[in-house]
C-alpha cells in the first residue's frame, strides 16, 4: 500500500525504508512520485507481446475471412430484411436518398432490372449502413450476393481483428487474445450477421472499435497523469505540491477520445440504439479518470473527475458524437429531394430559438421526430420476434433463408433436403458466455476489476436498454451489438480459471480451457451447414434444431 501523501516535510526527506519482506510494498512519497513508480501504479507493468501479438491476430483474422467470404453470394436472393436495406443501398448510390420501389421487386432486383420509383421513401434507420451496403454494390455490382454482402463480411472480419487484440491488451495474454478472436470468428450468430446484407454488423463493429479507442484513452491518460505528477514532483521537492495534489492537473486533449466520439456517432448513424452505448461509454471513461486519480493520490478526486475529465469527455463523446452523425446525413441534406427533406418550407419558426436553426436542420429534427414515434410504436407481429428475456438463453434465433428440396429438387440426393441461414449463435459458446456474464458481477463486486466493469456495461446498453419498450417488436439479431463482449466475458472467466490453484491445476485448468475452445470449434463445424445454406437431408437440419423454438 502507498503511504500519505501528505505527510510532514521531515518524513518526505527520510531516506527508503530497506526492501524488506514487510516493506517492500511500501515506498515513501518521494519514491512514489515518480515517474517509473507512477506508471507502475496507474498502468502495471508493461506488456511486450512480441511478434506473437501480431502474428495470432494475424491467423485468427485470415481464418474469420475465410469463413465470411466463400460462398458470400449463396443465397442469390435477398434474404430476411435485405429487401429493404440493399434497396437503398442502391438508391443511395443512384440518387444520394432512399426511395420507394414497386411491390414485389425482388426478383427484378436480383435479376440486374432495378426499376426505383421517382419519389422518396421513408425510412426509419439512419443512411449510414446503407452507404456501406453500397460501397460493395459500387465495386462487385447491385445483382449479386457479394456485392450486397461484401461490406458486412468485412465489417464482421475486422471485427474479430478488434476482438482479438483487444482481448490481447485487456487481458495481456497473447494466448487469451487468441482464444478471444478464434471463438468470435467460428460463432455462428456474427458469421451470418457477418454474410447477410443488414446494418447490425456495422453497429457491432463500431460499437467495438469506439470501446479500443478508450482503451487505447485510458492507457495515454493514466500515463498523462503520471508523467504530469512526476514533473510537478520533481520541481517540488520530490513531491507534487498540495495544490497540486488537491484536484490534479488537466491532461489536455485526448486525441483517442475524440476518435471514440466520432466511431460512437458512427454508430448511431447506423442504428439509433448506438445511444444507449454513448450513454454508457461517457460514464465509463469518466470513472476510468476518477479512478486513476484516486490511485495516484489526488484527495478531490471525484470532484476533480467531473470539473478535469467530466466536462471534456462530454464535449468529445457527445459533442463530437453529434458531429459525427450529422454527418453521416449529408446525403440527405445536400441532395434536397430526401424524405421530409422540404418540411421546413411550409412549416415556418414558431419561436426565437427557432429562427436559429438552418431550415434543413429544423427538417431533420421532425424526421427523428417521426422516427422516434414509429419506433415506440413499432408493435407488428412477425413468426421469428422475440422478447429480451429470451435473448441470454437464445431461445427464438430469427430463419433469415429457408428451402425445401424434394424428390430430386435442386440436386437434394435423399427424398427431402433443407437449405437455410438461421441466425442461430453457437450454443457452447453463447450460454457459456451468458454464465459468464453472471460470473463477472460476482468478480466487479469482490475485486473491482474495471475489465469486468467495463464488459459488463456494454452488456448491459446492447441488452437492458430493449426491456424500455416491452411491447415493440424485437428480433435475436440486436444482440450482435454486444456479441463481442460476450466473448470477451467469456475470456476473461476462461483467463481467471487457467490461473486459478497451483501450478499443477493451472496446467490441468489450461488443458480444460483448450478442451472448451476445440468443443466449441467443433460445435460451430456441426452447425455450419445451417448458418450457410448448404443443402443438407431434412434429418440432418432437424438435428441441428435443438428447440422447437428454434424452427
Amino acid at each position: 500500500m502507498l503511504q500519505s501523501t501528505h505527510t510532514a516535510q521531515s518524513e518526505q526527506s527520510a531516506p527508503p525504508a530497506p526492501a524488506t519482506s514487510t516493506s517492500r510494498w511500501l515506498s515513501t512519497p518521494a519514491e512514489a512520485y515518480t515517474e517509473t513508480a507512477l506508471r507502475l501504479r496507474l498502468l502495471g507493468e508493461r506488456f511486450h507481446p512480441g511478434h506473437w501479438g501480431w502474428l495470432v491476430p494475424l491467423a485468427v483474422t485470415v481464418l474469420a475471412g475465410l469463413l465470411r467470404f466463400i460462398h458470400l453470394d449463396h443465397p442469390h436472393q435477398l434474404i430476411f430484411d435485405e429487401t429493404y436495406y440493399v434497396k437503398d443501398a442502391f438508391t443511395l448510390l443512384r440518387s444520394g436518398v432512399e426511395m420507394n420501389w414497386p411491390e414485389d421487386h425482388n426478383e427484378q432486383f436480383v435479376a440486374g432490372n432495378p426499376q426505383p420509383q421517382d419519389s422518396a421513401e421513408y425510412v426509419v434507420h439512419p443512411p449510414l449502413g446503407k452507404w456501406l451496403i453500397a460501397l460493395g454494390m459500387a465495386v462487385f455490382g447491385a445483382d449479386n450476393g457479394t456485392g450486397w454482402r461484401f461490406s458486412a463480411a468485412v465489417a464482421g472480419t475486422l471485427s474479430v481483428l478488434l476482438t482479438t487484440v483487444i482481448a490481447q491488451r485487456m487481458f495481456r495474454s497473447v494466448f487469451l487474445g487468441g482464444v478471444a478472436g478464434l471463438l468470435l470468428a467460428v460463432e455462428g450468430h456474427h458469421l451470418v450477421m457477418s454474410r447477410t446484407g443488414l446494418l447490425d454488423i456495422f453497429l457491432s463493429l463500431f460499437v467495438l472499435a469506439a470501446f479500443g479507442a478508450l482503451l487505447l484513452d485510458r492507457v495515454d491518460g493514466r500515463r498523462r497523469l503520471g508523467e504530469r505528477l512526476a514533473a510537478a514532483a520533481a520541481r517540488h521537492g520530490e513531491v507534487p505540491p498540495p495544490r497540486v495534489m488537491r484536484h490534479g492537473p488537466w491532461l489536455g486533449w485526448r486525441p483517442w477520445r475524440l476518435v471514440a466520439g466520432i466511431l460512437l456517432g458512427a454508430a448511431c448513424g447506423v442504428k439509433l440504439s448506438g445511444l444507449a452505448f454513448v450513454a454508457v461509454f461517457g460514464l465509463m471513461t469518466v470513472l476510468w479518470d476518477m479512478n486513476a486519480r484516486r490511485v495516484a493520490g489526488i484527495r478531490h478526486w471525484l470532484r476533480a473527475g467531473i470539473t478535469h475529465d467530466g466536462l471534456y469527455a462530454f464535449v468529445a463523446v457527445v459533442g463530437v458524437g453529434a458531429l459525427s452523425y450529422l454527418a453521416t446525413w449529408t446525403g440527405w441534406l445536400v441532395t434536397g429531394h430526401g424524405y421530409n427533406r422540404q418540411w421546413h418550407a411550409t412549416h415556418p419558426p414558431q419561436s426565437w430559438w427557432e429562427h436559429l436553426v438552418p431550415g434543413p436542420l429544423r427538417s431533420l429534427a421532425d424526421y427523428h421526430r417521426q422516427s422516434t414515434q414509429f419506433h415506440e410504436g413499432l408493435a407488428s407481429g412477425h413468426d421469428y420476434a422475440s422478447s429480451p428475456w429470451t435473448w441470454p438463453f437464445m431461445g427464438r434465433p430469427t430463419s433469415f433463408y429457408y428451402e425445401r428440396y424434394e424428390d430430386g429438387a435442386g440436386g437434394c440426393p435423399v427424398d427431402t433436403c433443407s437449405a437455410a441461414v438461421t441466425d442461430l449463435a453457437n450454443p457452447i459458446i453463447w450460454w457459456a458466455g451468458t454464465l459468464a456474464i453472471l460470473a463477472l458481477v460476482l468478480i466487479w463486486l469482490g475485486r473491482r476489476d474495471w475489465r469486468a466493469g467495463a464488459i459488463l456495461g456494454v452488456y448491459a446498453a446492447g441488452q437492458l436498454v430493449w426491456f424500455l419498450w416491452p411491447e415493440r417488436t424485437m428480433f435475436f439479431f440486436y444482440t450482435i451489438a454486444y456479441a463481442p463482449f460476450l466473448i470477451l466475458g467469456l475470456t476473461l472467466c476462461l483467463g481467471a480459471l487457467m490461473r486459478f490453484g497451483g501450478p499443477a491445476n493451472r496446467r490441468r485448468n489450461t488443458v480444460l480451457v483448450l478442451a472448451f475452445v476445440a468443443v466449441a470449434v467443433a460445435v460451430s463445424a456441426f452447425f455450419m451447414p445451417v448458418w450457410t445454406g448448404e443443402m443438407i437431408p431434412y434429418e440432418q437440419w432437424r438435428a441441428r434444431m435443438w428447440m422447437s423454438s428454434w424452427i
